[in-house]
This record gives structure tokens, C-alpha cells and sequence, in this order.
């Protein structure tokens, strides 16, 4: 269906779930991958070593960091000789609840949260756009969440997050649109990846399962398939957008 020969694209949390579906359907689709990850080494070579055809590279950074970012995405550059697109799919989710916090767990929480959720994304963004800019053309696809609208009574610093990543998505369009880049997001509900799966697992699943009329929750292949056809050429009018992938288990 998609077709993105000749195109080389940089997937942040790309070892597993969403990313790792990401990674494999643009490859499948002809594109050469740079496949991020932070801890994992086995887990990110493995998910290059599965991608279709060749030219593929493997890259690391705490997404946190914004020195290891602007590193690892110059190492991507020199792998793949450019960044048409880019996918900031890198994410964390830390429980904090209000009134089961203390303070310090409060602030560590949302520190780190912040840190890799947003700033991570915003770096990556930056420093990807710069050779975007120049050659005035590229996309970038936002992985943000169905929390940024809902809430995430458990996990506030988790819902802002990616609610400022919505807004820094849309802020991003306005201003890349002249450079021929289109910038937007993509706010899963729950996906059935190996971080949610013991939780989908557990007694709570099947009420998780029920917030979809289509009673269950998406598979990562799906999320993928919608980053596709936002980073396809013809998908550049919908910049600025953020497409809900929930199952309609929260409408807008």
C-alpha cells in the first residue's frame, strides 16, 4: 500500500511495541530504518536484524539527554545520509498518584516524565529539522496519547506530557509548513504491546478491553499503519493534525 523507496526514517523507541511495528512497516514498505533504543541493545538489534532489505542502522541515546540526542541523531544522518521522517515514539509512563505520593517521588516523577515524553521529542525535533530545513522537505509523526484528553488520574505528568507534545506538534506545523514539512501526532488509547501487557493480563483487562465498542484494545501493526499513511506524501494537508487510534473508547 505505502511506498517509501529511497526514504530514511529515525524511529525513537523502536526495540519494542509501537516502535518496533513502526520500524518493521516502513522497512517493509522500502525505507531504510535507524532503530533507536536506550537500554536495550539486544532487543534494538534484533528488530534490525528482522527489517526488510538492507541499509538499516541501529542508534542509542537516552532521549532524556539532550547531548546524547543531538549525538544520535547525527550518528542516524551519517548512516542513512539524511532523516526524511522522523518518528518520536520514545516514552515512559510512571504512576504518581496525588495522594499517594511524597514530594520528592512527586518531583522525580515528573522530572523524568517530562524529560523523555516532551523535551526528549522537542530535541529530537530541533535537531532533525535543522537538515529538513535545508533540503525543505521532510515529516514529522508525534506518538502522543488518548491521556492527553482524557486525563491520567494515576499518571498526571504522563496526560501533560503528551498534551504539550499536541500543542508543540501543532506549534511545529504552523512554522515548518513553508519548509515542505508536515508535522503531526498520533493518540493511541491502549495497545497491546509488552509494557501494557501485564496489565491487560491482569483482572482490570477485561474492562480495559470494554472501554472500545470493538471490545479490545489496538495492536501496535495498527498504530503503525496510521504513522505510515501521516508520514505519506500525500497525507501532507492533514499537518498540524492529531488522529485519535482508540477504538472509540474516547471521542472528541
Amino acid at each position: 500500500m505505502f511506498n517509501f523507496q529511497g526514504k530514511a526514517v529515525l524511529v525513537t523507541g523502536a526495540s519494542r511495541g509501537i516502535g518496533k511495528a513502526t520500524a518493521i512497516a516502513f522497512a517493509q514498505a522500502g525505507a531504510r530504518v535507524a532503530v533507536h533504543y536506550s537500554q536495550d541493545q539486544a532487543a534494538a538489534a534484533a528488530v534490525q536484524e528482522s527489517l526488510s532489505g538492507t541499509g538499516h542502522c541501529v542508534v542509542q541515546a537516552d532521549i532524556a539527554d539532550a547531548v546524547a540526542v543531538e549525538r544520535m541523531v547525527g550518528e542516524a544522518i551519517v548512516h542513512l545520509g539524511k532523516i526524511d521522517i522522523l518518528v518520536n515514539n520514545a516514552g515512559i509512563y510512571k504512576e504518581h498518584p496525588l495522594d499517594k505520593t511524597d514530594y520528592q517521588n512527586w518531583q522525580q516523577a515528573w522530572q523524568q516524565t517530562l524529560n523523555v515524553n516532551l523535551l526528549g521529542a522537542v530535541n529530537a525535533s530541533y535537531c532533525v529539522s535543522q537538515s529538513m530545513m535545508e533540503r525543505k522537505e521532510g515529516r514529522i509523526i508525534n506518538v502522543t496519547s488518548r491521556g492527553a484528553f482524557r486525563g491520567e488520574p494515576n499518571s498526571p505528568a504522563y496526560g501533560a506530557s503528551k498534551a504539550a507534545l499536541n500543542a508543540f506538534s501543532q506549534s511545529l506545523a504552523q512554522h515548518l509548513a513553508p519548509y515542505n514539512i508536515a508535522v503531526t501526532a498520533v493518540a493511541p488509547g491502549w495497545v497491546a504491546t509488552d509494557m501494557a501487557r501485564p496489565t491487560l493480563e491482569s483482572p482490570a483487562g477485561d474492562a480495559i478491553r470494554q472501554q472500545s465498542p470493538l471490545h479490545r484494545v489496538a495492536r501496535p501493526e495498527e498504530i503503525a499503519h496510521t504513522i505510515l499513511f501521516l508520514a505519506a506524501a500525500e497525507s501532507e494537508f492533514l499537518t498540524g493534525g492529531i488522529v485519535d487510534v482508540n477504538g472509540a473508547s474516547y471521542l472528541r
